[in-house]
């Protein structure tokens, strides 16, 4: 009887270290889980500093750069963890004011109101220009056009041309292709193609332009359509694309876009690329923005950007 005694003890000690130890490892499990998950930015005194992951979020155009220098970076520094992802560039900068991301990509300026509704949640957002780029405008090969003004491109743009045969080319209709209005290409042709620089002007996209997603679908709508006409940066142009050389006025040359003639000032359609932070990066974060203006810039000019002189 003791010995029936003694073994039902042992199994009900064992059963219990069973379910402590069972026990300790899902409390570890969701432990690493949910810090594996997390955000570890955090704004300290309006600076924002990594205690972690740095998430980087924004502009279609510059994912696949911030992708290269992630990729480099996170090997040159195993400790360091970098996830970057796109989505526009007005949805990296809603993350940076909401506090979820580290560092914003952008291909346009902060607009006023962003900066406001920034400071208005206690950051100061922070500037960087990372490289530069070139937006090229592109058609069908089968498209005999080789030239546009910007006049011309802002007329199809907003409907006034309808017709390859306005311009000397074949009696089609103009199919256009544009990015959606998060993205910070569609914004800054916008502001500066289609207003031609004007801050007064009102004038918008035609209705009929169809709003593309991604840089994949503008160039596969070229490569399908030989009536449409679209819009990218230079470093999205694949080779089954032709590539319009653009003039700033009637009496100003043609130009296509590369990086020396983003560099000379003579491409009408070049811009800077951009991160921000929300306030002085501090830590991990800032030793990363000093690698990308630094050593990071050996990657630009490989992926068709800019890099800075």
């Amino acid at each position: 009887m003791d010995s029936e005694r003694l073994q039902c003890g042992n199994g009900e000690l064992m059963k219990k270290n069973f379910y402590f130890v069972l026990w300790c490892a899902l409390a570890l499990l969701l432990t690493v889980g949910c810090q594996g998950g997390r955000d570890k930015t955090e704004i300290v005194g309006g600076e924002a500093v990594s205690r972690g992951t740095i998430e980087n979020k924004g502009s279609d155009t510059l994912v696949n750069l911030a992708l290269a220098w992630a990729e480099l970076y996170m090997k040159i520094n195993a400790e360091v963890r970098i996830s970057v992802t796109g989505g526009g560039s007005g949805t990296g900068i809603a993350a940076m004011i909401n506090g979820t991301v580290s560092i914003a990509n952008a291909s346009r300026e902060m607009k006023r109101e962003e900066i406001a509704e920034a400071r208005a949640n206690g950051i100061d957002p922070v500037e960087f220009v990372v490289a530069r780029d070139a937006i090229a405008v592109v058609v069908n090969p089968s498209n005999p056009i080789e030239n546009l003004t910007l006049q011309q491109i802002s007329d199809i743009y907003t409907g006034k041309i309808t017709n390859w045969s306005q311009l000397g080319g074949e009696n089609r209709p103009i199919v256009l292709l544009s990015r959606e209005s998060n993205s910070g290409t569609y914004v800054y042709f916008l502001e500066n193609v289609i207003r031609l620089g004007n801050s007064k002007s009102k004038l918008l996209f035609s209705p009929d332009t169809l709003l593309m997603p991604s840089s994949e679908g503008i160039s596969s709508e070229i490569r399908q359509n030989p009536n449409a006409i679209g819009y990218d940066g230079l470093g999205y142009v694949t080779p089954d694309q032709k590539v319009i050389a653009v003039s700033k006025s009637d009496n100003s040359p043609f130009v296509l876009p590369s990086p020396q003639t983003v560099n000379d000032g003579t491409y009408p359609v070049a811009r800077p690329l951009y991160m921000y932070t929300a306030g002085q990066p501090k830590g991990q974060i800032k030793n990363y923005i000093d690698w990308i203006l630094k050593d990071g810039q050996n990657l630009v000019s490989k992926l068709g950007f800019v890099p800075l002189q």
